[in-house]
Formats: C-alpha cells, structure tokens, sequence
C-alpha cells in the first residue's frame, strides 16, 4: 500500500515538476532593455557601459529574472562574467527561486555551471519551488557531467527537498532507468550519498527501483560503492 501510494505521489509530483522553470518568452525578450537585454544578447560592452555608467545589477524583469538569470537562460557565459565582475549577485534567486547554476544544470550546460560556480554561485543553495538544489535537478534530468561537476563542487548529496526526496531518490522515482541514471546513481554513491534515506511514506531508493524493474540500479543500490 506504501509503495503503491508513493507511486501515485511520484506521478502528480513529476507533473508540476517538469512545468517548474520558465525561460523567458519572446515577448519579454522582445521587451529586453539595458542590462537585460545586453545580457540576453550577450553584448559584453554594453554590459560594461551600463554598469559603469550605474545601471542597476539587480533590477529585475516581470518574473523576477535579473540579467544574470536572463545570461544563463540564453547561454551566454562571457556576458555572466561581465555581470559577475561589475558586481552582479552571482547567488541571486529569480521569481520561481533558481539560481544561474540550478539553471545551467537543468539545461544541460555543464560548462555554464561550472563558470558560474567559478563566479560566485555557491552550489549549496536552496533552490526551486521545492526547496531543491541543483544537485536534485540534475538527479531529476539524468546529467551526468553536471552531476560530477556539482559533486566535485561540494554540492550536498542529502538534501531533502518539499517532496521528500534526495538526489539519490529523484534519479529512481523521476529516472527512467537508463545508463544516464545509472549513472547518477553511481556517481552519488561513490560520492557517499546515504541510499537509506527514504520518501515520505518511508518507500527507499531500492525499493522504487525493484517496482519499476531498474535491475542494474537496484543492484548499484544493494551493492553500494
């Protein structure tokens, strides 16, 4: 009955996550003036100007976005860099609570991640609607090379977030049991992530992975490092 509560849990769950990050519209790119749109176009000079000219760093756009966040929503790294040494909050949190790293990390973009880590952006914060990290994000996606760069970063393997659920858990509940997840798993382990750790209704990392018939990760998880 727990594990089949869990399940229906994991379900709603995974639905309101995957609508949780919104990147900005092309009309409100189209609307981008000063900083942000510098930092949407990447323009380095234009960043530069403005902020030695004043402009505000942390001004924020509709949903709460500033030009760092807009730089990382469009890959731009070297307009990230610009902001980050005019001054720009590199731990700063948009509307919906990401930061440029948790951004960079859902995306992908592992290089990005990295540059912002190497800014400024702590990779411990707490972050997202459900009081995540970007460790937990890229567990969620399947990441590999963020996940070893967030690791190697001193994200916290253990957080739990508003669901109840560490990165070990998200990459079984949320992961379709691909080498990709496998590998995540594998990477949390050797890294010490605790697989005791279990969801709400007290269902663990392997238990969910027996259910859903993730044989290799289930028997990562049993075997441990």
């Amino acid at each position: 009955m727990m594990l089949r509560m869990a399940v229906v849990f994991v379900l709603l769950a995974a639905t309101f996550a995957a609508q949780a990050q919104t990147a900005p519209s092309p009309a409100e790119i189209a609307a981008y003036k000063g900083l942000h749109r510098a930092a949407h176009d990447g323009d380095v000079g234009e960043i530069r100007r403005l902020a030695e000219a004043g402009a505000a760093l942390e001004e924020r756009d509709a949903k709460g976005r500033t030009p760092a966040h807009v730089a990382a929503f469009a890959s731009r790294g070297e307009a990230l860099r610009a902001l980050a040494r005019a001054g720009a909050d590199m731990n700063a949190l948009e509307g919906q609570a990401y930061d440029v790293v948790t951004i960079a990390a859902v995306a992908n973009a592992p290089e990005l991640m990295s540059l912002a880590i190497e800014l400024g952006n702590s990779p411990r914060l707490i972050t997202s609607p459900y009081r995540g990290t970007a460790l937990i994000a890229a567990a969620h996606l399947g990441h590999v090379e963020a996940m070893r760069r967030l690791i190697a970063a001193g994200a916290p393997l253990d957080h739990v977030n508003n669901l109840g659920w560490t990165a070990l858990m998200e990459a079984v509940v949320l992961g379709d049991g691909s080498r990709n997840y496998l590998q995540v798993v594998r990477l949390l382990l050797d890294a010490g992530a605790d697989r005791s750790i279990a969801d709400r209704h007290g269902v663990s990392p392997l238990a969910h992975a027996r259910a859903r018939g993730y044989a290799d990760i289930a028997a990562a998880l049993e075997k441990g490092p």
